[in-house]
């Protein structure tokens, strides 16, 4: 059976028709995406930089050596300190063992540091997020005042209550802490730039760095 060919007209519709389609402005994807923006920006959705940055820690091993560098930290020197009952004020044994922090990361100039702030869940989360943050910022001030360059310590997350250690909505002192943790090497250190990542994990650490130590328990309170 023969086909009939469609009228000339019907068939120059037909094809503005899918040019139309195809070259519409609708963010799906189409011709109109593709073509008329930049190549590659489709591919780029903004954490390209992040995943070069963990290719390079990785194949450099930079990213295994913070992990053993964390590792041999948490293992030598108490890394979390508690708080009174909202309050972000450093009592005498918070105080011993950021010495006892203070003392182990002097040892290592090279490496960075992060605090991170929680609460328990008495009190509102912003409230709580706000709270936790002071609290990270009070142990760095304090690590700062023991000869921590303040270039290689950050207070930049509060987790407020969203991580209890002891899951309770009532008050919970181990829950109102901070803890400490390697974060990565200084970039523009000598070390690091040699790749000398191994020499600095193995590196000796001084005999006389303060113990770990029992916190303290609980104090009576109105906040998070």
């Amino acid at each position: 059976m023969a086909h009939t060919p469609l009228p000339r007209l019907a068939l120059t519709g037909l094809v503005l028709c899918l040019a139309m389609a195809g070259c519409s402005p609708s963010g799906d994807g189409g011709i109109e995406t593709g073509f008329r923006k930049e190549a590659g920006m489709k591919a780029d959705t903004g954490d390209f930089g992040n995943a070069t940055m963990n290719n390079h820690q990785i194949m450099t091993g930079e990213k295994q050596y913070v992990y053993d560098l964390s590792q041999r930290f948490a293992s030598e020197v108490p890394t979390t300190v508690t708080f009174a009952f909202n309050s972000s004020a450093l009592d005498a044994t918070a105080m011993t063992v950021l010495r006892a922090q203070a003392g182990w990361i002097r040892q290592f100039p090279e490496v960075r540091f992060r605090v991170y702030g929680h609460t328990d869940a008495v009190g509102s989360n912003a409230y709580n997020k706000r709270l936790g943050m002071a609290r990270a910022q009070a142990v760095v001030s304090y690590l700062a005042s023991q000869g921590i360059s303040s270039a290689r310590l950050e207070a930049v997350v509060s987790y407020g209550e969203t991580q209890p250690l002891i899951v309770t909505e009532g008050r919970e002192r181990r829950n109102r802490r901070t803890v400490t943790e390697v974060s990565g090497f200084v970039a523009s250190h000598p070390t690091v730039l040699e790749g000398k990542y191994a020499a600095v994990i193995y590196r000796e650490y001084v005999n006389s760095a303060a113990p770990s130590s029992t916190l303290g328990q609980g104090s009576a309170g109105t906040g998070g």
